[in-house]
């Protein structure tokens, strides 16, 4: 059986000061569940040294990934973060979240250019989509399938839904499909229980360290 994708997507949250506390609460978890599953946490661009460094020095079976990624290369492009500059801290990289679409209306063709650096790169994308119409960039081999009304509302899909929207995804070839929306530790597994689904990905209820863990423990 193929691992269990666990990926944490802490947003626009935590200071230096809350990702040592994070952290360090998160380092009592089950060793062995670490073994067990992939999990894959993605803070802040400003955390993600911080994060690198504990992970190693701490020994954790910890992947980290990146929220966005710029859609153009390295050179003279103020405030951008691009891909080669995030594959010395990170593996994957989240791509198409619903909330960038909105605040920054991110276009398909510039969505397929953000996944091209990427694999450039050696960035493994986490490209997330919100049924199973939206485009998926070539490339791609992991979605998140993230519908809009789930997200931050406390109101997931159904597993069966879900389940339903991750079969066919994977008819368009995209091997691994995970499910992200209101995903909290008393439902995680039923979400892991659908044959289709490889894992999920956690927003809200990945802020807190110990609600994390529940998850990883129980999924």
């Amino acid at each position: 059986m193929d691992s269990l994708f666990i990926v944490a997507n802490l947003k626009s949250n935590k200071t230096y000061a809350e990702a040592k506390l994070w952290l360090d609460t998160f380092d009592r978890i089950d060793k062995n569940l670490l073994e067990q599953k992939k999990v894959i946490i993605c803070p802040s661009f400003v955390l993600l040294q911080t994060f690198k460094t504990f992970i190693s020095q701490n020994n954790l079976r910890v992947s980290l990934g990146a929220q966005t990624v710029s859609s153009v290369d390295e050179g003279a492009h103020t405030g951008e973060v691009n891909a080669k500059q995030i594959k010395d801290f990170a593996d994957y990289v989240i791509i198409g979240h619903s909330e960038e679409r909105k605040l920054l209306n991110e276009s398909d063709p510039l969505l397929q250019e953000k996944v091209n650096l990427s694999l450039k790169y050696g960035l493994t994308p986490i490209y997330c989509v919100q049924n199973q119409d939206t485009f998926i960039p070539q490339g791609v081999t992991i979605v998140a399938y993230e519908p809009i009304f789930a997200i931050g509302s406390g109101t997931p899909d159904t597993p069966y839904n879900a389940g339903n929207v991750a079969k066919a995804i994977k008819t368009k070839g995209i091997p691994t499909v995970l499910y992200g929306g209101s995903i909290t530790f008393t439902n995680v597994k039923e979400f892991t229980k659908e044959s289709s689904l490889s894992g999920v990905l956690v927003g809200g209820a990945s802020l807190e360290a110990q609600e994390f863990i529940k998850i990883i423990k129980n999924a």
